[in-house]
């Protein structure tokens, strides 16, 4: 028997708060920039995979890292293995944050920094004109 009701956030996992917090991180960034924002995407992966001929997902410059530890990574679009054509992402690393952040507070704000960073490399603009500190 669940210790607390279904659909309550507590009787969320993990994973799902994670996700929950991603989107009311990037809810101020999208309403101001849904245009520009209109062909990029946003994923969660637990942990970086690590590419084909590199030690290290730190050796890919696309990634945002901490010291070593990669946090993020924005993919342009492109085309997948198959030959289909890909939207440009931002890939969110949910345990690497997880584990730099104090607490739920700490999250959501290191959520907001790495995404402000990764929309404002994604646009080519500065980082404080994505958190709207022009």
């Amino acid at each position: 028997m669940p210790l607390y009701p279904s659909g309550s956030p507590a009787s969320r996992t993990r994973a799902e708060r994670f996700d929950a917090l991603v989107l009311e991180a990037l809810e101020p960034i999208e309403e101001r920039w849904s245009t520009e924002l209109a062909d990029l995407d946003v994923a969660v992966d637990d942990v970086p995979e690590v590419p084909a001929g590199t030690r290290s997902p730190m050796d890919d410059e696309a990634v945002l890292g901490d010291g070593e530890v990669p946090l993020a990574r924005l993919v342009p679009a492109g085309m997948d293995r198959r030959g289909a054509v890909t939207r440009a992402r931002i890939v969110l690393y949910r345990r690497p944050l997880e584990a730099r952040a104090l607490d739920g507070e700490d999250l959501a704000d290191l959520l907001h920094d790495v995404l402000v960073e990764q929309v404002a490399g994604y646009l080519g603009v500065e980082p404080d004109t994505i958190a709207g500190e022009e």
